[in-house]
């Protein structure tokens, strides 16, 4: 069996789009033990051709010259991830209609394409939505990580097939001592000016947080999941920037070397307080609480299908910092094992859904 993961690049320096990547091979090896799987995605060593350019992908359905067709032709599946929330226009149509015209060509070349589990939406133009529905419909299986994007297909006229979990919670749990206690985890994404919250206001929350844990006792980490790299979305500057205005030596500054020791890392902690996602997510499928210090919608339906309610919301929230401190005092043990308890039925059934497309293809 050979199965092709699109758009989730296993050696990505966010380590959360590198989840992604392994926790869907991780679905697929339920599905058929021992298969091959590869990933392809903007750059990658094995696609046959550039992927940057919708002319070129539109003229690869039809133009045998151009190589894309046939390489998928040599695939029994293709699972299609769209980096876990792009699919959606909200980060513009150009990336929307290249990964859609990427499913199309695996489409034309026989190979079955299923909407791994994922975001769905939102679409806010005329143009995303018709690419939206048209993408949906085209899809052998539809599988929604949340309840708001089963609702967003539904409205796009194809119900989503299933209703999972992020791919993270198919991960092996590491079995590692407690040796810390609060890891807090700094975006580099909300550091610097961003869409989402006020730079400003965000890098004044992290540190008063900081100094308030520390002064309540508590031993701090701060801790990088994107990694060191030329790109902008990086965690590494924000964390040695955060630590460099703490001055405190007992402030430990964590970089992971990869996925499988940021996971170690998160199993470490007695909490993480997250503002990526996927620092969360690694936390709570490794038994560790954690408090999502959340931006943007595709937090909250995610976390609330887990029954996860502990979130703070930096775009509401009239004292986040107030908000974290008091759940940090909590005992949060037992919902995380109920949050485990439900990820893992909530995937359960992934494996049927792929088993069923990927034979009848």
């Amino acid at each position: 069996m050979r199965v092709v993961v699109l758009w989730a690049n296993d050696e990505s320096t966010n380590l959360g789009v590198r989840a992604l990547a392994h926790g869907t091979a991780a679905l697929v090896e339920r599905s058929w033990p021992g298969a091959e799987v590869v990933h392809l995605y903007y750059g990658s060593s094995v696609s046959p051709m550039p992927l940057g350019s919708w002319r070129t992908l539109a003229r690869a359905r039809v133009d045998r010259r151009l190589p894309l067709r046939d390489w998928f032709a040599g695939f029994d599946l293709a699972v299609d991830t769209r980096g876990g929330d792009s699919f959606a226009d909200i980060y513009g149509l150009g990336r929307l209609t290249n990964q859609s015209l990427v499913a199309e060509v695996a489409r034309s070349a026989g190979t079955p394409v299923v909407l791994g589990p994922q975001t769905v939406g939102p679409f806010r133009t005329r143009r995303g939505t018709a690419l939206g529905r048209f993408t949906l419909a085209r899809s052998a299986a539809v599988i929604a990580r949340d309840a708001v994007s089963a609702e967003h297909a539904t409205r796009l006229g194809r119900p989503a097939d299933l209703l999972a979990t992020d791919v993270v919670f198919a991960l092996p749990r590491p079995v590692v001592e407690r040796t810390r206690d609060v890891l807090l985890n700094v975006s580099g994404l909300l550091w610097a000016p961003n869409p989402h919250v006020e730079a400003a206001r965000y890098r004044e929350t992290v540190l008063d947080l900081s100094r308030k844990l520390v002064a309540s006792g508590r031993r701090l980490s701060l801790l990088a999941h994107v990694l060191d790299s030329p790109a902008v979305d990086n965690d590494v500057p924000a964390v040695r920037e955060l630590a460099a205005l703490l001055d405190d030596p007992d402030v430990e500054v964590l970089v992971p070397r990869d996925l499988a020791h940021v996971r170690e890392l998160t199993a470490s902690a007695r909490l993480v307080v997250g503002s990526r996602m996927h620092a969360c997510l690694n936390a709570l499928s490794c038994a560790t609480p954690a408090v999502p210090l959340a931006y943007s919608r595709k937090f909250a339906p995610l976390l609330a299908g887990l029954g996860w309610d502990h979130t703070v919301d930096l775009r509401t929230a009239p004292n986040p910092v107030d908000d974290v401190l008091a759940l940090a005092d909590r005992p949060l043990d037992d919902d995380v094992e109920g949050a485990l308890a439900r990820a893992d039925e909530l995937l359960a059934p992934v494996p049927g859904v792929l088993h069923r497309v990927g034979d009848a293809g």
